[in-house]
């Protein structure tokens, strides 16, 4: 899926929520991702995506970082941003 553009509420979002464009695009290359069952898609970090990503970056990155590792974004089917955000709890795969 061809990412087109952020929202401007996902684009005020990552800002709020100190979220950087870093980590929205390994969201994208190497997250996980759940249908939502209304035609988005959301991306987040799982324990295979992170291992993925430490095998590109390393380990000590992802650790260092990990503190934004709990981010998520969902797109829409368009390929445009919807949000960002923090993960609180479990995303359920539909």
């Amino acid at each position: 899926m061809k990412i087109e553009h952020a929202s401007r509420h996902a684009s005020i979002r990552s800002q709020q929520r100190g979220i950087p464009q870093l980590i929205i695009d390994w969201l994208i290359t190497y997250g996980a991702v759940a249908n939502d069952g209304r035609g988005a898609v959301t991306h987040y970090f799982d324990r295979n995506a992170r291992r993925r990503l430490s095998q590109v970056v390393g380990g000590r990155v992802v650790a260092l970082l990990g503190s934004l590792m709990d981010a998520y974004l969902v797109l829409s089917h368009d390929g445009t941003i919807m949000t960002v955000g923090h993960r609180f709890k479990a995303i359920h795969r539909g």
